[in-house]
């Protein structure tokens, strides 16, 4: 696939030299950028409720933090992070749905894992210095390739062409011992048609939490070709990252008294000593590369084509003590009269994964009409295999061998057309039909070393609807229906017989837009049949448990403004608040099976404020003042006090101050960032377990709720600069 690729690409660069040389047009240059994402995108002005942020403004914040992390203040997102601090494992939540059901694109691209349908933003390592702008689309949004979206879905658009060269150093330090280290450039334009650019990043983080180390690498090259009407761009972008295992969550009690426990990795060693497993972490690596070829014709037409492959692979570590031999296929160990049955051992789990892409797409567009229509396609095929690499007592076993090995292959094909239609100056109509045809199969036996076999196929029709009117120069008014439907992923076939979901969103906004404010309004109920909820409880490797709930529905309200109060002082107040339950939710408790009526969803607060204050008291100083507010919450399904997560409130100070033209550099910019300013305890995520005792009284079941929790951490900070030139 790799020559493949680059065969293509030489072709294409080849041919595109062959052609006349014309003048360099700025404008559709940008245009033809924006097609990497115009299939995914939508307008200010369309029925869809969408948050926008750009280059800039994702620079403020960005010192070495996660990409989930630096979306928190944007309306109704709930950020999470295993290790406390946003670094390592981290997630994020919109509309009470969490990584596997956000839709996300780089460059049209899926970036979900295609098996677990997760986004694993670790593997996206100091991206945020990479990404020219993002567009968040709350609810079922436009069609999208990949997974369906069902409550989110993130399309990334990464560094655009730069017409001048430039250097630029990085460093930033802070809390935990954390630091990154990047640096970037771009050659500019070379004989006003070729850019080569590249970043090259390091960050390195304790954590909050004991032990939740992060070690993660990246780089990022791109090569680009332009003209008036042609734009090619050659991407690799690859990393590595080696984090210690923080996933495991700690009881309520550990988590007012010693919050930063970690539970990973402890063992007992032979003179009775607690101790913990040095090398009990997450080590995986992922490389991607793409190349798209975007075409305008004329002011109406233009093309893009888009070639993707993404190889993944790694493992996790674990120490494992008194494990059965019959588990791993040892042979029993006679010593005189004592039989062996039992060795302490350590484990990996590993997967390596290919990933590969095509997608096309035609984009007709004149005053009144715009049309894109395209066709996507992906196979990926996942081997999953575990192997001991060490045990006390390894019986008859060779270093390497795999106790279990199966593996998982996907293929996906979707066509969709989209158009918006502009009746006259007021009125535009909206209209968008996807299909999308998905094949499953698995073989082999799974980590619990059962055998492991489904063939599954499911055809979804996607279609979505919408009117926008245009009331006056600073109103507009829009409505929306969408469907989306979603296949299961490889942990809920492993843990039951799942559904595919569907889900019916409507949408109903108001946009008000003058010099001062800026100010969204909408209102949304999303309708579910089979929605794969979150039980609350995790699987052995961490991953959430879900299952269908039958008919269930989130319905709510959101509203975000930006307030311009002077040319110092700005205000950027949101807010969501929504209803999320399910409808006639059963649950078995202490034998019986139960009715419970309407439930709340899990992980689905009610209330999820924000508030970003910005004060530029002198050219260059920007001083930021952003505040968060998440309402309970419950963990699982059965609306349980045990499961119930408290609300909290946290704010951030944010400041940055821009040099100009200093010695040789364009601008050197110093940035700090103190999280939860006021030292506020609090824990985001959580883990929510049930299970029927039936062994300590003889003939009477008793259910036993059990919860785990996730601290964060208390005031810390990231202070850092970068230099230009």
């Amino acid at each position: 696939m790799k020559k493949i690729l680059f065969s293509v690409f030489v072709f294409i660069v080849t041919q595109t030299f062959a052609q006349q040389q014309t003048p360099i047009d700025t404008t559709s240059v940008e245009k033809l950028d924006e097609v990497l994402v115009r299939s995914v995108r939508v307008a200010a002005d369309s029925p869809i409720t969408h948050s926008n942020l750009d280059k800039e403004k994702l620079a403020e914040r960005n010192l070495g933090q996660d990409i989930a992390t630096q979306l928190n203040f944007l309306p109704g997102v709930v950020t999470t992070s295993d290790a406390g601090a946003g670094i390592g494992y981290t997630g994020f939540r919109v509309r009470g749905t969490g990584n596997q059901g956000i839709n996300v694109t780089i460059n049209g691209i899926p970036y979900n894992d295609a098996e677990s349908l997760t986004t694993f933003f670790v593997n996206l390592q100091d991206f945020t210095s990479s990404i020219e702008s993002l567009q968040l689309q709350r609810g079922v949004g436009s069609s999208t390739n990949g997974p369906g979206a069902f409550g989110a879905s993130l399309n990334i658009l990464t560094d655009a062409i730069t017409d001048e060269a430039y250097g630029e150093i990085s460093n930033s330090f802070g809390s935990f011992n954390t630091r990154r280290h990047n640096v970037k450039f771009s050659t500019g334009l070379l004989n006003n048609h070729i850019e080569f650019s590249g970043r090259l990043s390091q960050i390195k983080s304790d954590g909050y939490i004991d032990r939740a180390s992060s070690d993660l690498k990246s780089y990022f090259l791109q090569a680009a070709y332009k003209d008036e009407n042609t734009l090619i761009k050659a991407i690799h972008f690859a990393g590595s990252e080696v984090t210690y295992q923080s996933w495991f969550g700690v009881e309520e009690e550990v988590a007012e008294n010693d919050p930063t426990f970690n539970p990973a990795g402890q063992f007992t060693d032979e003179e009775g000593n607690i101790r913990f497993h040095d090398n009990q972490v997450d080590d995986y690596k992922q490389d991607h590369y793409q190349l798209h070829w975007n075409q305008k014709y004329n002011n109406n037409w233009s093309t893009n084509l888009s070639l993707n492959y993404t190889y993944g692979r790694g493992f996790f570590e674990e120490y494992k003590e008194d494990e059965d031999f019959s588990f791993y296929d040892f042979t029993p160990i006679v010593i005189g009269d004592e039989t062996i049955t039992t060795t302490d051992l350590i484990r990996r789990r590993w997967l390596d994964n290919d990933f590969y892409v095509v997608n096309a797409t035609v984009n007709y567009k004149d005053n009144s009409l715009d049309v894109i229509s395209g066709i996507y396609a992906s196979h990926y095929e996942g081997d999953h295999f575990g192997e001991v690499i060490w045990a006390r007592f390894a019986s008859d076993s060779e270093i390497r061998d795999r106790y279990y090995d199966g593996d998982g292959k996907k293929s996906e094909f979707s066509a969709f057309a989209k158009a918006t239609y502009r009746i006259n100056s007021q009125w535009s109509i909206y209209g968008d039909l996807q299909g999308r045809f998905i094949d499953y199969s698995t073989s082999g036996i799974n980590s619990d070393r059962l055998e492991f076999i489904i063939d599954e196929t499911y055809s979804f029709f996607n279609p979505k609807a919408g009117v926008t009117y245009k009331l006056n120069d600073t109103n507009q008014f829009y409505a929306s229906y969408a469907r989306a439907n979603r296949e299961p992923n490889r942990t809920d076939f492993e843990n039951g017989t799942p559904k595919p979901e569907r889900l019916n969103d409507f949408e109903l906004g108001w946009r008000h837009n003058t010099s001062k404010i800026n100010l969204n309004v909408n209102a949304y109920y999303m309708g579910f049949r089979d929605q794969l909820v979150l039980t609350g409880a995790l699987d052995d490797v961490g991953a959430p448990i879900r299952a269908n709930s039958g008919e269930s529905y989130r319905a709510g309200i959101e509203v975000d403004a930006a307030i311009k109060i002077s040319e110092k002082f700005t205000v950027a107040p949101n807010i969501a608040l929504s209803s999320n339950k399910n409808r006639d939710f059963f649950f078995q408790r202490d034998g019986v099976l139960t009715n419970l009526g309407n439930t709340n969803i899990s992980f689905s607060p009610e209330v999820v404020a924000g508030n970003t204050i910005q004060y530029r008291p002198i050219k260059g100083l920007r001083i930021g003042f952003l505040s968060k507010f998440v309402g309970e919450q419950y963990l699982g399904n059965i609306d349980s006090e045990t499961s119930k997560l408290d609300s909290y409130f946290t704010s951030d100070l944010n400041i940055s101050y821009e040099l100009k033209n200093i010695s040789v550099f364009k601008s050197i910019v110093f940035n700090a960032l103190v999280n939860n300013v006021f030292d506020e305890r609090f824990i985001s995520n959580g883990f929510f377990f049930t299970f029927d005792d039936d062994f300590s009284v003889p003939g009477e079941v008793t259910t036993v709720e059990g919860a785990g929790f996730y601290p964060q951490a208390g005031t810390n900070f990231l202070v850092g600069v970068t230099a230009r030139f």
